[in-house]
């Protein structure tokens, strides 16, 4: 177990290497990952039942004990992320697959490696862990509404399918989790740790399989939706922490709205552009993957260096420090 939880700090900690890395060899040497397309949904399954096994009553207790910062958060989240991506889609001239994936990155739910991030910038983690758990919460519903009213110019949206869809990859697995975790406690615990590990290898199989099956759209339009991807979440991270200045909120919650606005869950981008838009749909989700976890660290860094008076819960801070999630 030892040997396992040193494995899982090392794939959390270099997870944006790793990525890059099976992304870059699943362009070049595309066939031994083409048949991995059909697993995405099952992987990104696992993922979120991992992120139900660290999930602790804790950490919705702040919707209810103080709701304005976390409701305010999620609201910023779900109406500036998918405008800004309407705005890009139209000022950089998307194809319409491309256009329509961008939307749907905006309309995600936060990814959990923002919690990490909040955790090393030194931003309130109640709130990040508060914002990932009731933005995912809300996304059956929200995703497919956001995604009809913005992305239908371009793509079919269903919205009862991709509510269905939602609900079987993200919502079924995390309170699948939270149920193991009720009944096993003592055993959840101590292999916890672990669950880095698999986030990181399930990640990693679905970009490469997406890649590899996307090598020519990636040759012609690689560059174009690396910057959209790029200005998106740039655009996410600032206007989340103005959001949160305006609000005159402190600068512990300013930074966790800020990460938690401007990173998304691209795994479940990823799950639904695939099966509800195209492949080609999935390419910003796929990017945003990478990016998202190469932004987050150099601003977690530089936040990291200027302290901030913090809220926080200490069980939550220890927990977040040893699983990564």
């Amino acid at each position: 177990m030892k040997t396992l939880e040193s494995i899982s700090t090392v794939a959390g900690k270099y997870f944006a290497v790793w990525v890059i890395a099976v992304a870059v060899i699943a362009y070049f040497i595309p066939e031994p990952f083409l048949g991995l397309g059909a697993y995405i949904t099952i992987l990104l399954g696992v993922v979120m039942f991992g992120m139900g096994l660290t999930l602790k009553p804790v950490d919705f207790k702040l919707v209810i004990k103080k709701p304005v910062p976390v409701i305010f958060g999620v609201a910023a989240q779900y109406v500036l992320m998918p405008l800004v991506a309407l705005a890009l889609a139209f000022i950089l001239n998307l194809p319409p697959e491309l256009a329509a994936g961008l939307v749907l990155l905006g309309s995600v739910p936060g990814g959990t490696a923002s919690n990490v991030m909040v955790y090393l910038a030194k931003g309130n983690l109640a709130l990040s862990v508060a914002m990932t758990s009731f933005s995912t919460m809300l996304a059956p519903v929200l995703t497919p509404l956001i995604l009809l009213a913005l992305a239908g110019q371009w793509m079919p949206v269903d919205p009862m399918a991709m509510f269905v869809s939602i609900v079987q990859v993200i919502i079924i697995p995390i309170a699948l989790g939270i149920f193991i975790r009720r009944l096993f406690p003592v055993a959840v615990n101590k292999s916890v740790s672990v669950i880095p590990l698999i986030s990181v290898l399930a990640i990693i199989i679905i970009v490469s399989a997406v890649v590899s099956g996307n090598v020519e759209s990636i040759a012609t339009s690689g560059l174009l939706i690396f910057t959209a991807v790029m200005l998106h979440n740039l655009a996410g991270l600032f206007l989340g922490y103005l959001a949160a200045f305006l609000m005159r909120l402190d600068e512990s919650k300013r930074r966790a709205i800020s990460i938690e606005v401007g990173m998304q869950n691209s795994g479940l981008g990823v799950a639904l552009a695939t099966a509800h838009f195209g492949p080609l749909a999935a390419l910003p989700n796929v990017i945003a993957a990478v990016w998202h976890n190469i932004s987050g660290p150099i601003l977690a860094t530089i936040w990291s260096k200027k302290p901030v008076n913090r809220e926080e819960n200490p069980d939550l801070q220890a927990r977040v420090k040893k699983t990564g999630t």
